[in-house]
């Protein structure tokens, strides 16, 4: 058994650099997968899609400032 890295074995780094590109593509996977699926809301709105129309033109005005008259 290789007690230190310093002597280790080829096989012994060799399986140390896979496993940890595996973790790190797993990691990945994960990460990439959970932002762009949301289970609790994408399976719901997949069926039917919302269409927000455009509605009349508003004006919006703003009275909280002092008044100088």
């Amino acid at each position: 058994m290789n007690s230190s890295m310093y002597t280790a074995d080829r096989s012994t780094h060799l399986k140390i650099v896979v496993v940890g590109l595996v973790a790190a593509l797993l990691i990945a996977v994960i990460g990439i997968s959970g932002r762009e699926l949301n289970l609790g809301t994408d399976i719901m709105t997949a069926h039917t899609p919302t269409v927000i129309k455009a509605g009349a033109p508003m004006v919006f005005t703003d009275r909280s400032g002092p008044v100088i008259r």
